[in-house]
């Protein structure tokens, strides 16, 4: 038996030079193909103002070239590893270089974004994407390695880490670049000269159609507005905005991309069970309409056409705060995970409060958010210690994906007097130490609510005990959970959490007759985007109702985040061990 563990991311050198002359875009850009050789190009890095001349390297026995963003999430995971691989080697005569093509990355930002993760190679600026049109590069992060004389030896991804809605814990299971180079420098052929990049594409500069009938100001905008900016803004968990034409025009491939997909927006609850007030979901005819503005070449419109901007609150999604509170203390978030992870860090905040308080709106916000997974800010009313379990114990939190707490009138979580805030910090770093100092911000009811809000977590017993474990390479196990009711109950919230091999989850009444009803189904869990899913009406549920809660883990090889199939599984913090909680808010109905 293992013990219960505890608890619940001035530049002036524009003109391109190859060594060949550069294609049209339009003429030259074919994603389906790939040249066997690439010029060796002569551009600027806009973080020295020095130019970087491939061919003048008369020394090197190769080059690696890996096609780069500022903003997307796949190309920043990659900036330690290839700057462990320069490290390696640029003294066995590899020369590293990124090159940036992007239309909406600003040669000052590239300058910033190398001197933000330190990058130990040049990052120059392809200003008209010829140079990526040449190679025939689409995404980023996309490197290539070639020969002295420019022959493509291998094109592809770095490794395979990081990809969508993955990223696996530990080491990738093969360092296709890194293997690539070391075939070249034996002598060896390539065994794997061609894999496939996962990422961002290219924000390529296009000549967009002058007569589509969808544009950017009179449909796309209004779509937008609806349904992405709220994360997609500076300053929230969207990695890039998304506010004007010329922010989406860049993007337009892979929002077309994403949306196909399914991967945006991030809403994972089966549309057979449930109407959430939070849902969030394009209708068929907004993905075609996207579709058909990116196919286009994003046309803008006519600016009589744009809508009025949404006008967000400036520093809190809840509006101005009634009262902020402030970890104590900054914490020094290392550059890299320890072995044995980073335990779960906790800060207490004592208001000073003579007389209960009730919180209408609470809202949690990382003070280093690319470091910050998640955030729980607990009650512990005066005299008494923690207790994660306890129904009037959780006041808000953060994770990816989440919203603050917005409660309506009449509804509000109690703060007693004499109670403290304790911050339960879940650190994750990404290759550049940084410090952390998160907040929690309160706006108060007005007066005293008629229903008090609590949250309780359902959990099994036997796994949190450490009694029940999850086998080595099991594919789909199962783990289920219940509470019964002793009171009349309405449910506001539901939010299933799992870790990294959590597949899927989902809530089911039992009532006293013995009926069932599913209240939620999670088909495909997503550890990167855990939402609270919110009913539109309250579930009320009857004294003596049982809420069920089933999950299923994927312990094996299949599962691309999964650090070892080998290995059993307890319950931990760390997010390469595992949870199983069906957190629910709800209030007591008195008859």
């Amino acid at each position: 038996m293992r013990p219960r563990r505890a608890g619940l991311v001035a530049f002036a050198l524009f003109a391109v030079t190859l060594s060949a002359k550069a294609p049209e875009a339009s003429k030259q850009f074919d994603p389906t193909k790939g040249p066997r050789e690439a010029p060796l190009f002569r551009l600027g890095d806009p973080r020295t103002g020095k130019t970087v001349d491939l061919k003048a390297m008369k020394d090197a026995k190769g080059f690696v070239v890996v096609f780069l963003g500022t903003q997307c999430p796949i190309n920043n995971e990659y900036l330690p590893e290839l700057n462990r691989i320069e490290k390696e080697y640029a003294p066995k005569g590899i020369r590293l270089v990124g090159v940036n093509a992007n239309k909406q990355d600003t040669p000052a930002a590239v300058a910033e974004h190398a001197k933000k993760y330190a990058a130990r190679f040049p990052i120059v600026k392809d200003p008209r994407n010829e140079v990526a049109d040449t190679f025939q590069a689409r995404r980023t992060p996309e490197a290539f390695l070639l020969s002295p004389t420019g022959k493509v030896l291998y094109r592809g991804r770095i490794d395979d880490q990081f990809g969508i809605d993955y990223r696996r814990a530990g080491k990738p299971t093969r360092r296709d670049l890194v293997v690539a180079l070391d075939e070249w420098l034996a002598g060896k052929p390539i065994s794997t000269p061609r894999s496939e990049a996962a990422g961002c594409f290219i924000g390529r500069t296009k000549n967009p159609s002058a007569e589509a009938k969808v544009t950017f100001t009179k449909h796309i905008s209004r779509i937008l507005q609806k349904n992405c900016q709220d994360c997609h803004r500076p300053g929230q968990i969207g990695p890039m905005s998304l506010l004007t034409y010329d922010d989406a025009s860049a993007w337009a491939d892979t929002i077309r991309e994403v949306v196909d997909d399914g991967r945006m927006p991030p809403w994972y609850a089966d549309p057979r069970h449930g109407e959430w007030a939070n849902a969030r979901v394009l209708s068929k005819d907004d993905k075609a309409t996207i579709r058909a503005w990116a196919e286009a070449g994003a046309p803008r419109g006519d600016e009589a056409d744009m809508p009025a901007s949404r006008v967000f609150p400036r520093d809190w999604q809840i509006g101005k705060p009634d009262v902020v509170y402030t970890m104590p203390t900054d914490f020094e978030v290392p550059a890299e995970t320890p072995k044995d992870g980073i335990p779960y860090k906790y800060f207490s905040v004592k208001p000073d409060f003579t007389e209960d308080r009730w919180i209408e709106r609470a809202e949690a916000k990382a003070g280093a958010p690319e470091v910050v997974h998640h955030i729980l800010i607990f009650i512990v009313p005066a005299g008494q210690s923690l207790r994660m379990d306890a129904p009037g114990g959780v006041l808000t939190g953060m994770a990816p994906g989440d919203m603050p707490m917005v409660l309506e009138p009449g509804y509000a979580k109690k703060l007693p007097a004499g109670a403290r805030l304790v911050f339960q910090m879940h650190y994750t770093p990404n290759g550049r130490a940084q410090k952390d100092r998160s907040s929690v911000g309160l706006v108060f009811a007005k007066k005293p609510p008629k229903h008090r809000v609590l949250t309780k977590p359902i959990h099994n017993s036997w796994f949190y005990s450490g009694v029940t474990s999850i086998p080595p390479d099991a594919e789909n196990f199962s783990i289920v959970a219940k509470a019964t009711f002793a009171h009349d109950v309405e449910i506001l919230g539901l939010l299933p959490h799992m870790h990294l091999r959590g597949k899927d989850f989902v809530y089911e009444a039992v009532r006293a007759d013995g009926k069932k009803e599913t209240l939620l189904s999670v088909p495909k869990f997503n550890f990167n985007w855990q939402s609270v899913y919110r009913p539109r009406k309250p579930i009320r549920l009857e004294k003596g109702t049982t809420l069920r809660c089933e999950a299923h883990f994927d312990n094996s090889a299949k599962n691309p985040q999964n650090p070892d199939p080998k290995k059993r599984l307890y319950w931990g913090d760390q997010t390469w061990e595992e949870m199983m909680i069906g957190w629910i808010d709800y209030v007591e109905i008195a008859k």
